[in-house]
């Protein structure tokens, strides 16, 4: 609260930029209960603002849209012992508000970090089974889901020119994402932004 307090006060001082931002995510989960796991394409699409209070400090809240999880693959066993084998694809996808940090080392370029807070929107898990007859279906995992994941961020911004933007950031979650699992979010992510 006191950063927003701040930021809210230096606003009339300093320079205040804002505008949408859109990216492609590796997603994975790390922990104990995410051995054998496998990392998955994903999207993020959202907004930004940032209000810059000197030459080389600012701080920038993000509302972003972010589709997470993972990929992992598994069997089910019969009671005459007959194996399935599937791949299974989680969808766990989250409202993410990142509050970072940026020190600017250059003029074009920062380096960002703070917290991010998350919401669960929406948690399905999708199984393919090599056998044709079972075919593919998903299922609701909503009520074995979190709903709010707790992760850090790190990354950096090169600004392109005045009004255009990339960043490249890794945000480590540091929450449970399943009630009865120990694994946590992690996610890689290179987003392109406009600036207003």
């Amino acid at each position: 609260m006191c950063v927003v307090i701040a930021a809210g006060a230096a606003m009339a001082q300093k320079k205040l930029t804002w505008g949408p931002k859109v990216g492609v995510d590796l997603t994975h989960y790390w922990g104990k209960d995410a051995l054998g796991h496998k990392p998955q394409l994903n999207y993020q699409v959202g907004a930004y603002l940032e209000f810059r209070f000197t030459d080389k400090l600012a701080f920038a809240p993000e509302l972003v849209f972010a589709a997470q999880g993972g990929k992992w693959s598994d069997c089910d066993i019969d009671d005459d012992g007959n194996k399935f084998y599937y791949d299974a694809t989680d969808h766990v996808n989250y409202i993410n508000l990142p509050l970072l940090l940026k020190y600017y080392v250059h003029p074009s370029f920062s380096i960002d970090f703070g917290p991010q807070l998350g919401y669960n929107v929406y948690s399905k898990t999708t199984y393919d089974y090599k056998d044709k007859s079972i075919g593919k279906y998903t299922m609701d995992y909503k009520e074995d889901t979190r709903e709010l994941d707790f992760a850090l961020a790190l990354g950096c911004t090169y600004n392109i020119a005045s009004d255009v933007f990339v960043q490249a950031r890794y945000t480590l979650g540091l929450s449970r994402v399943f009630n009865d699992l120990k694994d946590k979010n992690g996610n890689a992510q290179i987003a392109i932004g406009y600036r207003f």
